[in-house]
């Protein structure tokens, strides 16, 4: 099998926070403001409450192997994979789908590490950021050369966002998560040159920024109800794909590829069949709109900043995905699976996934041996600094 051939690194998985990841590493002082787990009233359920007020429950985006259609989600830990929340497991998990290598994202934070606002104490926050590092930076430890640490990132402060970069670099972290929407956090947008520092000091330690789907909020999965609960969920989820988009667009046409050439950015979990389209009518625009007049220091096209820095991942695509990399070039293109989550490749009795080594086997066949290795295994070795010899 190709994964018997290849080390696999997949890009994108999360990990299941586990109850005490707070309570057990930030002061007492805080009180039930840490983020901390106990039975919701109504439900009676277990979930999280951020600044005292309820989040989402313990497994709300853990679905591997779970018996029902999401929306919805297991109730306990007890109910999910344990390969979800214990290292060790997720080590066996890996051996079995085939997978070398994964990148670690959160889930209770947010995908763009938004929901640590709703502490609305800065000093607090800072102190719930740096906590999850440290707590991914052991989780990782029990084999650091597969289990990829990505930091969450302090936006609301580029100070603490440089400082952050800094510290989680030393501790061996592979890249920081960024929100693509700041400006919904009440921040300033992507653009701002305020946020030149926490650029360059993701190119000085060779951090990859990150944008996860999600990142500046899942409204997309709200639609008319007369669509139906799960109808809603199946479009809404695409839509955030198609999301990303707008954090792409947004660090090439604001120049933030043109003055960080060595700023490897990633789009994640987005799919990639999109990206032909995309990179063909920015690059038409771009030249029918006069860009190259209004700023002649841009010395590339959309298309050619693309394929040099920016990156991003597909998992249950085929033929859209077999086209952009034939398309574009399997340089720009990474793997992943998105375990636990509800998309993810994990089969069980209400999934319609496989396992990641028989889709891989199925899909990636027609590719070149070049292709393979690239998507597979080696852009993402690069990029995540992983040693696969």
């Amino acid at each position: 099998m190709i994964t018997d051939e290849i080390k696999v690194i997949d890009v994108d998985t999360h990990v299941t926070e586990p109850v005490d990841i707070w309570t057990s590493r930030v002061s007492k002082k805080w009180g039930d403001k840490v983020p901390h787990v106990r039975e919701h009233p109504e439900s009676g359920n277990p979930v999280w409450f951020l600044n005292d007020k309820p989040s989402a429950g313990v497994a709300a985006t853990t679905y591997a192997g779970w018996k029902k259609w999401p929306p919805e989600s297991p109730p306990t830990l007890e109910d999910t994979d344990p390969a979800s929340w214990d290292s060790s497991k997720r080590l066996e998990r890996m051996d079995e789908y085939g997978i070398f290598a994964q990148v670690i994202y959160p889930n209770v934070a947010g995908f763009g590490s938004q929901n640590f606002l709703r502490l609305e104490d800065p000093d607090l926050m800072i102190e719930c950021v740096q906590a999850y590092n440290d707590f991914l930076t052991d989780w990782c430890a029990v084999d650091p050369n597969r289990l990829l640490p990505i930091s969450a990132m302090p936006f609301w402060n580029v100070e603490q966002c440089v400082a952050e970069i800094e510290r989680t670099a030393k501790l061996g972290h592979k890249g920081v998560l960024f929100t693509g929407k700041p400006d919904r956090y009440g921040a300033e947008p992507l653009a701002h040159p305020q946020w030149e520092p926490v650029w360059s000091a993701c190119e000085e330690y060779e951090q990859t920024l990150n944008f996860h789907i999600g990142s500046g909020g899942i409204d997309g999965l709200i639609g008319f109800p007369g669509n139906g609960y799960h109808a809603n969920y199946a479009k809404g989820t695409v839509q955030l794909f198609l999301n990303n988009n707008d954090a792409v667009m947004e660090v090439i046409s604001s120049g933030i590829c043109h003055r960080h050439p060595k700023l490897n950015v990633v789009s994640v979990e987005s799919g990639i069949g999109w990206i032909p389209f995309l990179l063909e009518a920015f690059d038409w625009q771009w030249l029918n709109s006069g860009v190259r007049d209004e700023h002649p220091e841009y010395d590339l096209l959309p298309s050619e900043y693309f394929k040099r820095q920016i990156f991003a991942c597909f998992w249950f695509e085929q033929q859209s995905a077999i086209d952009a990399i034939r398309s574009v070039g399997a340089d720009s293109f990474l793997y992943e699976t998105d375990f636990p989550h509800p998309t993810s490749m994990s089969p069980g009795p209400k999934s319609y996934a496989e396992k990641p080594k028989d889709f891989i086997e199925k899909t990636f066949s027609v590719l070149t041996e070049e292709e393979r290795v690239k998507v597979l295994r080696d852009n993402a070795a690069r990029l995540y600094h992983v040693d696969v010899s």
